[in-house]
């Protein structure tokens, strides 16, 4: 009896470590338009840099940049009060590869922002370009689709052994 519980104390906490740590939810961004770009960022990301009332900087982001030299950029999503909108640097290739204004993206202050979902008309900077922004929730990754199989089993296991 000693053995069965060590055991499968053993495999929940090996499923858990195998699992790994729950993320914050992940969202995929697309802009459309005459500039198309494509990402992925935590509903809530930590900022690198923060303008408190201007917005914040997120750098190094992985994605589908059409023109930027090594894949990754850097992203700044501007306040509302500011023009909104989003701006999308290649500090390796020193080039601004999206400057629009539109809708602040995000809510909360600027040190902890969290994204809101929904699909944003933005507009270029002093220029005559239009873009769509979609701002969706993206399929759960393995690791949480590992801990929902898991939990589902840790209580079958359970619901088993009481009707023994």
């Amino acid at each position: 009896m000693k053995l069965k519980q060590i055991l499968s104390g053993a495999a929940a906490a090996a499923l858990l470590l195998w699992a790994g740590v729950a993320n914050a939810a992940l969202y995929n961004f697309t802009v459309s338009g005459d500039y198309s770009a494509s990402w992925r960022l935590d509903s809530a990301p930590t900022p690198d840099k923060v303008s408190a009332g201007e917005g914040f900087v997120l750098w190094d982001v992985s994605g589908n940049f059409p023109g930027a030299v090594f894949g990754f950029v850097d992203l700044i999503f501007f306040h509302g009060g500011g023009g909104g909108g989003l701006q999308i640097e290649d500090f390796s290739g020193d080039k601004v590869l999206l400057s629009s204004d539109g809708a602040q993206l995000y809510t909360g202050a600027e040190s902890q922002p969290v994204f809101k979902l929904g699909t944003f008309a933005l507009s270029e900077f002093q220029g005559g370009r239009n873009y769509t922004l979609t701002i969706a929730a993206a399929v759960p990754e393995p690791a949480t689709r590992g801990m929902l199989l898991g939990g589902l089993a840790l209580v079958g296991a359970a619901a088993r052994r009481r009707r023994a």
